[in-house]
């Protein structure tokens, strides 16, 4: 941003703007670099939250697992097309739309994303926290 700031007093300077649209100039883009900061450190924050998936049967067969986001994307879709190509665990997989949550992964949602409950007793949640 230095640099940018250093060619709008350069102009003012050279005369190619007046000081008051250079003040302006310079205003704006430090609005902009503040607005970039925070973005940045808003992407950092998500990056550092973890996705659990809690599964709890009427067997007695749970399952927990906590992912960090920045892993996320290439577990779910090994794990998602692994688990779903085995026969036991097929059931639970084949209602989870692993396109919905690459998507919540990418716009960045907090909560709970997905909660599938079974006639038989057997839930499946997806967290993000």
């Amino acid at each position: 941003m230095k640099e940018e700031i250093t060619r709008v007093l350069t102009m003012v300077q050279e005369g190619k703007i007046d000081a008051d649209k250079g003040s302006e100039l310079i205003q704006v883009l430090q609005e902009k670099e503040a607005t970039d900061t925070k973005l940045v450190e808003k992407s950092t924050n998500y990056l550092d939250k973890t996705l659990k998936v809690r599964v709890v049967s009427a067997e007695n067969d749970n399952v927990t697992v906590n992912l960090p986001i920045k892993l996320l994307k290439v577990v779910l879709m090994a794990g998602h097309s692994i688990a779903a190509s085995i026969p036991q665990s097929e059931k639970y997989v084949k209602d989870i739309d692993i396109n919905l949550l690459t998507e919540a992964i990418e716009n960045e949602l907090d909560g709970q994303i997905v909660d599938i409950k079974s006639a038989n007793g057997d839930t499946v949640s997806v967290i993000i926290e």
